[in-house]
């Protein structure tokens, strides 16, 4: 059998968990795939999968041979393309991640004019309020919100945001708008553990950065969360400037401490390193930074 295509069928079967659902996705027979990961296990000699009656899990050597598979087969779909010529048409499959929030508010509507513009494609996208690995988790895009340890990615900047406190005009009018903030002891806070440093609040001024440990009446697992929660006058809390621009707009959340707010925070559209950049790769990201710095909660 064809090397690439044996690698195609064991990542589909590893990243669906099952034969079966492999076997779908590649609209092969069942009996079909599971020939072909048996072959290239038999090829290889090594065990990928680990198989019971109710789940398939990659081993040690099968998450290995993963990654090496998916960077071969994108490596060999972008050549193809690059051969094909700069200006081959997007086409296949492409996977992207992004924060929750972000996702939904700005990365979405760009998904979907992507679909609109190019009928050749398809999108999977990951929301997740979490550092994804790309390589790891098989991401072709993603959106950054903070600093880029990574060296191994390519990134574009295209935008900043920063973390900001905020509350309705109903709390605020009832217990007072703080000044400092170490007034923020005597007030009802709201955190969201969705994001870092939940209890943590950073603040900067002319005397220099500090940091202020908060006990939140209310904890959530959630950004939605604790916007509502602030909109309905519960309390403060402290998000990211995007996250709560809309509600700033028209009036139900106001910011507070701005003269106390902390640097600002780099938006990156990044995606793998890699020898060749395919079409699909290519034109999704310059619509995605197009729209995104075009954005004014992103300035």
């Amino acid at each position: 059998m064809d090397r690439f295509h044996l690698m195609s069928v064991f990542i589909a079967v590893a990243e669906e968990q099952s034969f079966a659902a492999g076997a779908r996705r590649l609209d092969m027979s069942p009996p079909a795939v599971t020939r072909a990961v048996a072959h290239l296990e038999e090829r290889l000699g090594v065990k990928l999968l680990n198989r019971t009656t109710r789940y398939v899990r990659v081993t040690e050597a099968g998450q290995r041979y993963l990654e090496d598979a998916r960077r071969i087969l994108s490596e060999v779909e972008a050549a193809d393309e690059s051969a094909a010529g700069i200006n081959a048409k997007p086409r296949g499959h492409l996977a992207v991640t992004a924060p929750v929030l972000f996702g939904r508010m700005f990365v979405m509507p760009g998904i979907v004019e992507y679909l609109k513009r190019y009928p050749d494609t398809e999108v999977s996208a990951v929301f997740l309020d979490r550092v994804v690995n790309l390589l790891e988790e098989g991401q072709d895009v993603g959106v950054r919100i903070g600093q880029l340890p990574d060296s191994s990615m390519r990134a574009l900047r295209v935008g900043s945001v920063r973390l900001v406190l905020c509350a309705s005009d109903k709390y605020l009018t009832h217990y007072g708008e703080p000044k400092t903030p170490d007034e923020l002891v005597e007030h009802t806070t709201i955190a969201s553990s969705a994001g870092s440093g939940a209890f943590d609040w950073r603040f900067n001024s002319t005397a220099g950065s500090r940091s202020l440990r908060l006990r939140p009446r209310l904890t959530v697992t959630t950004n939605d969360a604790a916007i509502e929660a602030a909109r309905e006058g519960l309390g403060i809390t402290r998000l990211l400037s995007y996250q709560v621009a809309p509600y700033v707009a028209d009036g139900q959340l106001k910011l507070i401490l701005q003269e106390f707010k902390p640097a600002p925070i780099p938006v990156h559209i990044v995606h793998r390193e890699g020898r060749y950049t395919s079409a699909k790769v290519r034109a999704f990201i310059d619509l995605l930074a197009e729209r995104l710095k075009a954005e004014t909660a992103l300035k």
